[in-house]
C-alpha cells in the first residue's frame, strides 16, 4: 500500500438546497478528497486555513490517520464559500465567495512528503499547481483537477500541467472547452495528446467515462433516491479514485475501472447529506456493498436470439 498527497483547499461552505439550509460547515477540495481517500489509503494534506479555524473540525480525520503536517495556518479568516441549489438540482448559485487566508496560499511540500508516489492536484490555479510538482521528487502518478475559470484566464499555464501529469479529471463541458471539439470522444483523444495518459471525464446524473490507452470504461451514476447536497461530490470521487489506485499501488485497466467504481460509490453517499456528514457515517462494508450494487447495475447476460 501506498499514501496519497492532496493540494487543495479547507473552508467553511453555507448552502442552501431545497431540503434545508447549513451555515458554516467543513468544506473544501482538500476535505472532501481526503475523507474519501482515507477509506482505502494514508493521505497527507497540504493545504491553508486561518486563526479563526477550529482544530476539533478536523479531528475525525486525524482519527483515521490522516496527515496535516502540510496544513498552514496564516493570520487571517479561513476560505468561506455560499451557494444554493435549484430544487431540481440541475443548478448552482455561487451566493459568496471569500478566498480570505486561501487567496495568497502558496502550497508548501514539507520534506518528508515530498516522494509521495501517488499525488492530486486538486482545483487551484495551475501557477500553483506547477509550484507543486517542482516540489515533488518522482511520484509514481499524479492527477490533476481543474475547471473552466483556469481553462479559459490561463490556458498556457494549463497545458504545461497537463504536459506533466499523468491523469485528468474534469466534466464533459470542461473537456470540450479545453479542447474546442463537441464530439466527447473526439476530446478525450486530444487531450491525451496533451499528456494525461488516464482521463475522467465526469458527465453528472449520467455518470462518468474513463479512457485508458485507447480503451474507454462508461459507469453510470447511481442510483440516490434522497438527493441532499451535491457539494464536494467530484472531490469525493477523485477522492476514492486515488486512494483505491494507492491501496493498489497498481496502474492498470482493472485497478483503474475498479478506481472509478470506488469513487462513485463514494461520491453518491456523499450528496445523500450535507457536507461529509454522511462520509461520517460509512464505513468500508458499506462502500464494498455499494460497489456490489454497480455491478448489479451493469452486468447482463447474453440471450440466444429466437
Amino acid at each position: 500500500m501506498s499514501s496519497v498527497l492532496v493540494v487543495g483547499s479547507i473552508a467553511y461552505d453555507s448552502v442552501e438546497t431545497i431540503h434545508s439550509k447549513r451555515d458554516e460547515m467543513l468544506g473544501g477540495s482538500a476535505t472532501f478528497f481526503s475523507t474519501a481517500a482515507s477509506f482505502f489509503a494514508p493521505v497527507h494534506v497540504v493545504a491553508v486555513v486561518g486563526d479563526d479555524f477550529d482544530d476539533n473540525d478536523l479531528e475525525f480525520l486525524a482519527n483515521r490517520q490522516v496527515d496535516f503536517s502540510g496544513l498552514q495556518k496564516q493570520p487571517g479568516k479561513t476560505f468561506r464559500w455560499g451557494g444554493i441549489y435549484s430544487d431540481d438540482f440541475s443548478n448552482r448559485k455561487t451566493i459568496f465567495t471569500h478566498l480570505n487566508v486561501f487567496e495568497k496560499f502558496q502550497p508548501h511540500i514539507p520534506a518528508q512528503l515530498r516522494q509521495t508516489p501517488y499525488v492530486f492536484l486538486a482545483n487551484i490555479g495551475p501557477d500553483l499547481q506547477l509550484n507543486v510538482l517542482s516540489q515533488m521528487g518522482k511520484p509514481k502518478f499524479v492527477a490533476l483537477d481543474t475547471m473552466n475559470f483556469w481553462i479559459d484566464r490561463d490556458p498556457e499555464t494549463l497545458r504545461q500541467v497537463l504536459a506533466r501529469v499523468d491523469g485528468l479529471i474534469i466534466n464533459d463541458e470542461e473537456a470540450k472547452m479545453l479542447t474546442g471539439e463537441n464530439n466527447q470522444i473526439l476530446a478525450m483523444q486530444k487531450i491525451e495528446a496533451m499528456g494525461p495518459k488516464v482521463l475522467i471525464v465526469k458527465k453528472g446524473e449520467h455518470g462518468a467515462v474513463l479512457y485508458y490507452r485507447r480503451k474507454y470504461f462508461y459507469l453510470p451514476a447511481f442510483p440516490v433516491e434522497n438527493l441532499i447536497d451535491p457539494t464536494g461530490a467530484g472531490d469525493t470521487f477523485a477522492g476514492g479514485f486515488m486512494g483505491y489506485l494507492a491501496a493498489e499501488n497498481e496502474l492498470n485497466h482493472d485497478t483503474l475501472r475498479n478506481a472509478v467504481v470506488l469513487g462513485s460509490a463514494l461520491a453518491s453517499f456523499n450528496v445523500a447529506g450535507f457536507g461529509v456528514d454522511r462520509l461520517k457515517e460509512i464505513g468500508r462494508e458499506e462502500i464494498f456493498a455499494r460497489y456490489e450494487k454497480f455491478q448489479e447495475l451493469t452486468r447482463f447476460e447474453f440471450l440466444e436470439r429466437i
